[in-house]
């Protein structure tokens, strides 16, 4: 008698491992043909058998279930919040075009960085830009072993159970035996699924959605993945992660592999000659956009050759090989019932529309940035007007414009303040600035509690169950006042446990998120403190410049020496500590005076030593320790040949070098090109090794 004709209380050991591997492959066999085929092979009676059988075995052996079970895709939740998951390579997100001419710049930045002639055409693999949920899958020997949500793009939720419960997700890739491939994609819901759904939440009383996306994001976070299994969610694939092997030159030819695979790709998928037919790809995805039956709100164009690709690499935390150029923000009509006075980290008094609710894009828009005064007083806007509005990019509303035939005597003009609505300080507008500045800094509660929400922000140390609502109540309730008071937030245990919705688990996972974060990466500390001027990317080049908080502020304290004046160089000749500040690519000397503004305030600085206290920041690891040119600081003047200045200062970072806009004598190499002026000529003067473009790759190279 054949294994599966046995009963289940007749198997053996051996015999039970075979029945459930042969019982997952023809259940995922099936699932396949049914969901993805629409040809299915047996009736519905049958395959439920199949899953009868598997569950059957399963409660016999329990400690034979496989993680891959066919029973766990749908009938197992998991008991505690999603993991989190670190991304093997950094799930990026993309740069924006909004217009024609944004996206041929992007093509002439391309060419520009492989030092390519302007003329000459680049293909591109085009294709809509879904609106959904970016998801990471990885796969090791073709099993699926992870399903990961982009998160921050270095950090995700792990989300596996619930991934396996979407048809269009294939548990095991077929013809591929990568030891790893991470294929990355989006996960959506049609319209008319969108649409089902909410009718039948509506009968249930349950949450109704905005739209298909946030349709699609809370059923794939939901905790039980039988819920997860019940909505229809799809999946294209279009990327990759990491990829323990390639077998494919081109972007295009990365689509079609992953066809052979098992997965879906969009369709509308295509590979044009160069960026005027990429913009003829753009009109057609608009003009049909509207019969299509999933959101889409752009188009995505990547450079197609992948040793292209990899020579562009990265700039922050997206690719320079790619672009989504966004379709035009939808507009609307409303009134403005009044404007408000938001008090951001760094003081500056942003005016905010309250508008009469509107929806735009599928999306109930109630308020609209009005940017600054000088925007309010150029379109004349004024309370109780008749207004335009966009979503900009899909996703800011703002005020586009003012009917003013539509006026009726009763509008009236705002009063811009000067003085600060949260704390009375002054509020100051620098000369040659659009904004208006609260003076009160860390005595203004507006700022502090802004900072608190920046701290613990996605980007900064991304602490989940700090939302900005909780950490309004407890700043209101005196629990939280500064960064480090996070990180005691243990003294009020009870407290928290006792209010309406916590209890004890909320409260463990919030201290569990917390502990989590008492080790972390420099450059999001110091993203963190929430410095004017400092974003990601410049947060990282001040972390692998300086490699410690406590060189940067002794940097900073030094170059405070020196008499600056606001946002102009120092009047005297600058310090060492001035110029090494300045020395850094990418940071002049408005950067840097708000770097030495923030870091040498009294206030500032005890703030930050009691957040040392209680966290440990980690350096950069060196990208490429074993380099000649690690830990080196390079400058390059003048037009290289064989590659342009980005592309060589993007090389030198990957192997290690602190790449540096200005000459001084901790200088290491200066990299001379055609036309090299003064930069050469003080290097020489200063005794710093020159190299010329051939000598620099003759040393990187070896």
């Amino acid at each position: 008698m054949e294994i599966k004709d046995m009963a289940v209380a007749d198997l053996t050991e051996a015999d039970a491992i075979t029945e459930l591997d042969r019982l997952a492959v023809a259940i995922s066999h099936h699932n396949h043909m049914y969901h993805r085929n629409d040809a299915p092979e047996i009736s519905d009676a049958a395959f439920d058998a199949l899953m009868r059988r598997n569950m059957d075995i399963e409660a016999a052996f329990p400690h034979l279930i496989r993680l891959d079970s066919p029973s766990l895709t749908v009938g197992t939740a998991p008991s505690t919040q999603f993991g989190k998951y670190r991304h093997h390579v950094p799930m990026l997100s993309l740069a924006n075009a909004f217009d024609n001419a944004d996206a041929m710049d992007f093509d002439q930045r391309v060419k520009r960085f492989l030092n390519l002639p302007a003329e000459q055409d680049i293909p591109y693999s085009v294709e809509p830009k879904i609106d959904g949920l970016s998801i990471s899958l990885r796969y090791e020997y073709g099993k699926l072993v992870a399903g990961i949500t982009r998160g921050d793009g270095v950090e995700g939720e792990d989300v596996t159970a619930n991934i396996r419960t979407i048809s269009d997700i294939p548990e095991q890739l077929t013809q591929c035996d990568f030891a790893v491939a991470e294929i990355r994609g989006e996960i959506f819901m049609t319209k008319a699924d969108f649409f089902a759904l909410n009718e039948n939440q509506q009968q249930t009383n349950s949450k109704v959605f905005a739209n298909p996306r946030n349709a699609a994001a809370g059923s794939l976070r939901q905790k039980d993945p039988t819920i997860t299994a019940a909505r229809a969610l799809r999946f294209f694939a279009y990327a990759a992660g990491e990829m323990s092997a390639w077998n494919v030159t081109s972007h295009h030819d990365y689509l079609m592999l992953l066809e052979t695979w098992g997965f879906v790709i969009n369709p509308l998928s295509a590979l044009v000659a160069n960026i005027a037919d990429a913009l003829k790809y753009y009109d057609h995805i608009a003009a049909i956009r509207a019969d299509l039956d999933y959101d889409i709100d752009g188009v995505v164009y990547k450079v197609d050759q992948l040793d292209y690709q990899n020579r562009l690499g990265q700039v922050s935390r997206s690719p320079r090989w790619a672009i989504a150029h966004k379709f035009p923000a939808e507009k609307a009509q409303t009134h403005i019932l009044g404007i408000d006075i938001q008090v951001g980290r760094t003081g500056a008094l942003t005016p905010v529309a309250r508008l009469q609710p509107v929806t735009v894009g599928g999306v109930v828009v109630s308020n609209a940035t009005l940017h600054n005064e000088d925007y309010i007083t150029d379109k004349d806007i004024r309370i109780g007007d008749q207004v335009q509005i966009q979503r900009a990019g899909d996703v800011i509303p703002q005020v586009l414009g003012v009917d003013v035939e539509a006026r009726d005597g009763n509008e009236t003009v705002f009063i811009y303040p000067d003085h600060c609505p949260s704390c009375g300080s002054p509020a100051i507008r620098p000369e040659g600035e659009a904004v208006r500045r609260c003076t009160g800094q860390l005595s203004c509660p507006a700022q502090l509690l802004e900072r608190l929400k920046h701290f613990v922000s996605r980007d900064a140390f991304d602490i989940e169950g700090l939302g900005a609502r909780i950490i309004e109540e407890l700043h209101q309730e005196g629990m939280l006042n500064e960064p480090a008071d996070i990180f005691h937030l243990n003294r009020y245990r009870d407290t928290l446990a006792a209010r309406d919705g916590w209890g004890e688990l909320s409260v463990n996972n919030l201290f569990s998120a917390i502990e989590q974060r008492r080790n972390i990466p420099l450059e999001r500390l110091i993203y963190g403190l929430g410095i004017r001027q400092i974003g990601q990317a410049t947060s990282l080049l001040l972390a692998r410049h300086f490699g410690s908080l406590e060189q940067l502020i002794a940097t900073a304290q030094a170059a405070n020496d020196v008499a600056i004046n606001d946002h102009k160089a120092p009047n005297q000749a600058p310090n060492q500590a001035w110029q090494t500040l300045t020395g850094i690519d990418q940071i002049g000397d408005s950067v840097a005076h708000d770097i030495v503004r923030f870091l040498s305030d009294d206030h500032n600085q005890q703030a930050i030593n009691r957040l040392l206290e209680v966290v440990h920041p980690i350096p950069p690891e060196a990208v490429a320790s074993d380099s000649p040119v690690a830990g080196k600081t390079v400058v390059f003047t003048g037009t290289l040949l064989q590659m342009s200045r980005a592309e060589a200062k993007a090389k030198a970072e990957l192997l290690g070098a602190k790449v540096a806009g200005s000459v001084s004598a901790k200088t290491d190499y200066v990299v001379i090109g055609a036309d090299a002026g003064s930069k050469a000529r003080k290097a020489e003067a200063l005794g710093v090794t020159i190299l010329d473009e051939e000598r620099w790759l003759a040393l990187t190279q070896s």
